[in-house]
């Protein structure tokens, strides 16, 4: 059966947190469609993965035999989270924006499973596997919008799940979440009612056209 990663980031528990929500709306989603699938998850903002060393660095450079007791520790840790993502035939992600861009323990989890050579380069070891985003943010970055330039979540993420990993990338962004919380934004809640309902109704069918698609 088929193998979900879901990796969480928002510093925010439960409903509290969008990209939480709508994710877990998305791999509930994905459970129905997949009963006796399996699903890897780690909510790195609870559990932090290690930022890189120069030891998780340099360890990838020498042979097993040449290593040092912390360079072999360290390439361990990044083989577990490497390895986690080769296995899944999709991958979810909850990636709120935090001051224009993700947050710091996604950028670890990133740093650990991008291997020159291995996930990374001309054949990466995960290719074409499909990952959904769920980028929320608490205004809007849209084109168009006063603050088009300041969006580095989607750009960056594009950049580093396509680019360097050869993802099948895909978003879902439910935006201006902040609107119900700040009284400046209070004429923009219906805007973010329109935008959580569609990023749910988009969690729910996508996950569905997804499983469907894998089950090919």
């Amino acid at each position: 059966m088929a193998t979900l990663l879901h990796i969480d980031s928002s510093v925010f528990p439960g409903e509290a947190s969008s990209s939480r929500s709508v994710a877990d709306a998305f791999r509930k989603a994905w459970e129905e469609q997949h009963p006796e699938g399996t699903v890897i998850y780690r909510d790195i903002a609870a559990s932090p993965v290690p930022h890189i060393t120069a030891d998780a660095h340099t360890a990838w450079f020498a042979s097993p035999s040449e290593r040092t007791p912390e360079q072999s520790a360290a390439f361990a840790a990044r083989v577990k989270l490497i390895e986690e993502l080769e296995k899944a035939d999709a991958v979810l992600i909850g990636a709120p924006m935090y001051n224009y861009s993700i947050p710091s323990t996604l950028k670890a989890w990133l740093d650990n499973v991008i291997l020159p050579g291995r996930t990374a380069g001309e054949t990466p070891s995960a290719q074409g596997t499909p990952v959904t985003v769920v980028a929320s943010r608490g205004g809007s970055y849209a084109p168009g919008t006063p603050r088009e330039g300041y969006e580095f979540v989607q750009n960056y993420l594009e950049a580093v799940l396509k680019g360097s990993l050869g993802l099948d990338l895909d978003f879902i962004v439910p935006e201006l979440t902040m609107a119900p919380r700040n009284p400046a934004m209070s004429e923009l809640v219906p805007l973010y009612e329109a935008s959580r309902r569609r990023a749910f109704e988009d969690a729910a069918r996508k996950a569905k056209e997804l499983a469907e698609r894998l089950a090919v």
